[in-house]
């Protein structure tokens, strides 16, 4: 007679891994991405315009920590190109900062999480 009810293989249908090790893989997995985490919002990323002329340094949060200016660059008569300058530099600076981020978490491979 056939078995009634239940998963096939008698091993709850997780491909043969129990629900308490599938549990503790997924905590290691979040331990594991809030540690990524925690370096990536450590470090630095740097990021020149105009061959050299606008610096700027961001954090792994995005948060801006420094921008320099060379004084020649310091056109009363040109701000525009100024601006410009300066906002090249800072999106520079936070692409790095996306690229490094999806490296980072992307090594864990999940789906919709990137």
């Amino acid at each position: 007679m056939a078995k009634r009810g239940g998963f096939p293989g008698g091993m709850g249908g997780f491909g043969g891994m129990n629900i308490g090790n599938l549990m503790k893989e997924a905590k290691k997995m979040q331990q594991d991405m809030e540690k990524s985490q925690e370096e990536l919002a450590q470090k630095e990323f740097d990021a020149t315009a105009g061959g050299g002329a606008i610096s700027v340094k961001v954090s792994g949060q995005k948060i801006i920590k420094e921008i320099k200016i060379q004084k020649e660059v310091v056109d009363p008569e040109d701000v525009e190109m100024l601006e410009d300058l300066i906002l090249t530099c800072i999106n520079e600076a936070l692409r790095k900062v996306d690229e490094a981020q999806s490296a980072q978490l992307g090594k864990f491979n999940i789906p919709g999480l990137m």
